[in-house]
């Protein structure tokens, strides 16, 4: 299965590091014409360093952006869409849990509830949103949400606003699958099992321990974890002409629970 994508504009949210990053390369390879977006200018900088290091590839452009800012995103979306006057592809990848930790529930201040819910789920309203125009005019369009294993199940964090905002985002997706079908714009919805990806993902991994980390991956049907490129080959598949017909869906990619 060959899969290119040359010619079309991607928006990647969240693109700083981890599987944002992952996802941003693995379309500029492809030939896209990558815009990513993050709060993170530094390591943001870096993905586009690294994509123009590819061979025959696409392009990446990044800017900082703050996807709970609806202003900010309109102007970011706006600047990629340029000239096309469209996004072909969005993949709403912004989230986290902002360096929260696992507390109980009577802990927990509306501030910190709030701010994880927004960047998760409010973040990629405000995107979808913004996309949404240029994708009804063309009548085509892919928009693909990265959620969590923690919104089918629970939360390995143990963070309450985590667990809810992800459940949140993949009924997002269902309910925006069915609006914006008729144009002929497909949203589905990636939940990965635990990656190592980034600093957050390697404190997490630390906190468990030897035992803790055993245990993990007992739990796991191929007894490995998986890697940032194996969840943007999800990705990849969701974008391509080979998913045009599907949509409202979620793809676990966890190695087997």
């Amino acid at each position: 299965m060959n899969v290119r994508f040359d010619g079309k504009v991607v928006v990647v949210t969240g693109a700083a590091h981890g599987l944002g990053r992952a996802i941003a390369l693995a379309f500029a390879e492809r030939g896209a014409a990558v815009w990513g977006g993050d709060v993170i200018e530094t390591e943001l900088r870096e993905t586009e360093r690294l994509a123009t290091r590819i061979e025959g590839s696409g392009s990446c452009t990044t800017r900082v952006v703050d996807v709970t800012d609806k202003d900010a995103v309109e102007a970011f979306v706006g600047q990629a869409s340029g000239a096309n006057g469209r996004v072909d592809i969005l993949v709403n990848n912004a989230g986290g849990v902002l360096g929260q930790v696992g507390r109980p529930l009577e802990e927990i201040p509306p501030r910190d509830w709030q701010r994880v819910f927004d960047v998760n789920v409010t973040g990629a309203f405000y995107c979808a949103q913004a996309v949404a125009p240029g994708m009804k005019e063309a009548r085509a369009g892919r928009i693909i949400n990265i959620s969590s294993g923690a919104g089918l199940g629970i939360s390995l964090t143990g963070i309450q606003a985590y667990a809810a905002a992800k459940a949140a985002q993949i009924g997002l997706t269902r309910q925006l699958a069915h609006e914006l079908g008729p144009w002929d714009i497909t949203v589905n919805n990636i939940a990965p099992g635990f990656v190592r990806s980034n600093p957050t993902t390697e404190r997490q991994w630390e906190s468990y321990g030897p035992d803790g980390q055993r245990e993990l991956i007992d739990r796991i049907a191929l007894k490995r974890l998986g890697t940032p490129n194996e969840i943007a080959y999800g990705v990849l598949f969701f974008a391509s002409e080979y998913a045009g017909w599907v949509t409202g869906q979620v793809l676990a990619i966890d190695g087997g629970k």
